[in-house]
């Protein structure tokens, strides 16, 4: 169905969520629609951030909000939903809608598969109604759900549209891009080239594939790497488990700003603990780039004194070519924990391929490299 049809039917006025592929098309519509409006739609740090969000703004208003997120996000919107929303607790209504990344029967990815199977059931778990939107869905039953959603929404439940892959269209355009110059594939290049032979931790997304493929054209060994394919916002803190017990192994983070945000306190455990072997790489696009490009708040924070706060040591931010093999040869020969941010630019080649190797093949190959 039309993404306009269904915000019609939904007659919302609020929205905020973290972006998701399965929902560009409610994205884009919403972008185009109302940009970054506090008033009508915030791109939020996390799911669990997007319900707290919401249930502030009903709080204030008497009236609905809606949750947009890829179903990897039913984790962090568990707390708040159960001790929150719930109609035992404060009965605030909120309606999510919910990609649907690995639904049983659809070829994806290996991180989406296991959470594509709970996607319902953990929604059933909540006490959350579910209505599932496919491409052959009518608009006419989409308008009969939200009708029944309005007498459990009206006794301070909550409830969810599901979007299988394909079930929202929107044709406008949104076209997302920065003043920036560097591209992440040529960032990662340089920090290979630099870590030498050091395990990487990489984050999810495209980065993870950019460093696959910059192995394989190097003919290098995968063994180096820890692709975090899944789990957004959790590399860091991956990276600093192997650096506490790898103390004379220099180890390699690859982040990116929309995963730095969704927990941003990692890092502060990071500084707490202060591995002086980890070099912390946050590549700042400040876009929610490979779920579509959409923005997210990178661009007005201050990473280098964020990190400075939380007892980061050696702290730069870069924005060419030069200054990055300066900055990571510099952490390379420092012994304190270091953080990196580069600004890169929006965009990727569309050939770029995925892993062919399995995580659990990964896992084995670093695993025995760190040994």
């Amino acid at each position: 169905m039309k993404v306009e049809n269904l915000l019609n039917i939904i007659g919302a006025d609020f929205y905020t969520g973290v972006p998701d592929s399965q929902l560009k098309a409610l994205c884009n519509c919403l972008m185009n629609k109302y940009g970054i409006d506090p008033k009508h739609h915030i791109i939020a740090a996390n799911e669990g951030n997007c319900t707290a969000l919401a249930a502030g703004y009903h709080l204030a208003t008497g009236k609905v909000p809606v949750v947009y997120m890829q179903n990897s996000g039913e984790g962090n919107i568990i707390n708040p939903v159960a001790s929150l929303l719930n109609d035992k607790v404060y009965a605030i209504p909120v309606v999510f809608v919910i990609g649907w990344r690995g639904e049983p029967g659809v070829h994806d990815e290996p991180q989406h598969i296991y959470q594509g199977e709970v996607t319902v059931k953990l929604l059933d778990d909540m006490g959350i109604p579910s209505f599932i939107i496919g491409k052959e869905t009518t608009d006419e039953e989409v308008a009969k759900a939200m009708e029944d959603f309005k007498k459990l929404l009206a006794q301070g439940k909550d409830v969810a549209f599901v979007v299988r892959k394909g079930g929202l269209s929107y044709d406008g355009k949104v076209e997302y891009k920065n003043d920036n110059t560097m591209l992440r594939e040529e960032i990662i290049r340089h920090i290979v080239n630099v870590s030498g032979e050091d395990p990487i931790v990489s984050t999810t997304g495209k980065a993870s594939r950019e460093l696959f493929e910059i192995r394989e054209a190097n003919h290098q060994s995968h063994k180096y790497d820890f692709l975090t394919v899944g789990s957004m916002g959790h590399s860091s803190s991956i990276a600093l488990g192997v650096a506490i017990n790898k103390p004379d192994r220099k180890i390699w983070c690859i982040d990116g700003d929309g995963a730095v945000l969704m927990h941003m306190g990692s890092m502060a455990v990071i500084g707490a603990n202060a591995p002086k072997n980890l070099v912390h790489v946050v590549i700042n696009n400040s876009a929610h780039e490979t779920v579509g490009g959409q923005p997210t708040v990178a661009d007005k924070i201050d990473l280098v004194a964020i990190a400075k706060a939380c007892g980061y040591k050696n702290v730069v931010s870069v924005d060419s070519f030069e200054a990055l093999d300066k900055a990571l040869q510099a952490a390379k020969n420092a012994n304190e924990l270091s953080l990196i941010e580069v600004k890169c630019s929006i965009g990727a080649r569309e050939d770029l391929g995925r892993p062919t190797t399995t995580a659990i093949e990964n896992k084995q190959g670093f695993m025995e490299y760190l040994r």
